[in-house]
């Protein structure tokens, strides 16, 4: 009987032994994963916020750091790292490239300029801060598209099949604006450059309207980014950064805006360059980050990721609006209040 006893109570003891140090390993193999997703963050910040000659604090609560045109984060490239970089296109393709397309007075087109500007030799760089990339799937996933954002095809008889180009309109259902220019198949080669403006809380962190840019040369799967949270883009113009609010914005009843966006190919170094308004050369993507862009494109498509026949099924959530005036051309206003009473 005695005996009993003390075995149960010797087994009580072992199986309570057992289970703290079971909670012990579950405790320390949570706080190792923290650990770990922390030295993570951390590594990937050092690697995309680089060394700053000055910072400057946005009204939107963005830093702007200006960072040396020879630091950038397009200099992580390995194919980069001994690249000459190229001030100025050989070819602009409204005519002969002139002096003001780089320097001169420009009006506020962004922000975090009434705060002040970037110094010569240097690139605005927007600082990506722990909280953006904790909003992501994870810290590689950080600032890349799904795979399953790949534009839509166009209708067979538009595909390119005699060397031209065709412009196809599309309207946005996820509060952004854009072009592609595009090479390859829709498949896993698709190459793409994208630039435009966009609203993404899951990105920045806020409802802003802000610049972006986009490439991927493998469909979205290993290659690319936005703006520049990888190597890729070479930035050389000191007074737009990729990813800030642009300001004015249009709003209903009041003042409405608009930025240009031109993207074309230089034909002596074949690199594909970048304008915002008509004031600023930002840069290019290199050509040979590319397999089918190194040579030319295929297909051109600008707009968003929703057809406006689909916007027109429900005026509730959004519309769509054409005109045309001695300003703009012929135009077409799209948008709506999303989802509310009427609209589920």
């Amino acid at each position: 009987m005695g005996f009993a006893q003390f075995s149960r109570g010797r087994s009580r003891r072992a199986l309570a032994v057992l289970f703290c140090l079971l909670i012990s390993l579950c405790c320390e193999a949570r706080l190792t994963a923290t650990s770990r997703q922390k030295l993570d963050v951390q590594k990937h910040l050092n690697r995309l916020n680089k060394p700053a000659v000055k910072s400057i604090k946005s009204p939107d609560g963005d830093i702007i750091d200006c960072v040396h045109i020879s630091q950038q984060p397009a200099f992580d490239h390995p194919f980069l790292k001994d690249h000459k970089i190229q001030m100025r296109p050989s070819y602009h393709p409204e005519g002969l490239f002139q002096e003001n397309k780089v320097a001169g007075e420009k009006p506020n087109t962004q922000l975090w300029h009434v705060n002040g500007r970037c110094p010569e030799d240097t690139i605005p760089v927007r600082r990506t801060k722990k909280d953006d990339i904790l909003r992501a799937s994870s810290v590689k996933s950080y600032g890349r598209k799904k795979q399953r954002t790949i534009p839509k095809s166009a209708d067979p008889d538009l595909v390119n099949e005699s060397g031209h180009q065709h412009a196809i309109a599309y309207v946005n259902g996820d509060n952004l604006s854009q072009l592609w220019i595009l090479g390859g198949s829709f498949g896993e080669d698709l190459n793409s450059i994208e630039a435009g403006w966009q609203v993404s809380p899951d990105l920045y962190g806020d409802n802003n309207t802000r610049l972006f840019t986009y490439w991927t040369s493998d469909a979205y799967q290993a290659t690319g980014c936005y703006n520049l949270l990888c190597s890729g883009f070479i930035q050389i113009n000191s007074e737009i950064a990729m990813g800030a609010s642009i300001s004015p914005v249009s709003s209903y009843r009041t003042s409405q805006y608009d930025i240009s966006i031109l993207v074309w190919k230089d034909p002596k170094e074949g690199h594909w360059w970048m304008q915002f308004g008509n004031d600023y050369v930002l840069g290019y993507w290199p050509s040979f980050l590319f397999s089918y862009l190194a040579d030319s494109a295929s297909m051109i498509e600008w707009g968003g990721p929703e057809r406006v026949r689909h916007l027109h099924r429900a005026v509730n959530c959004y519309d769509v609006q054409t005109g045309s005036n001695g300003d703009w051309g012929h135009y077409f206003y799209y948008g709506g209040p999303g989802r509310n009473q009427n609209c589920q």
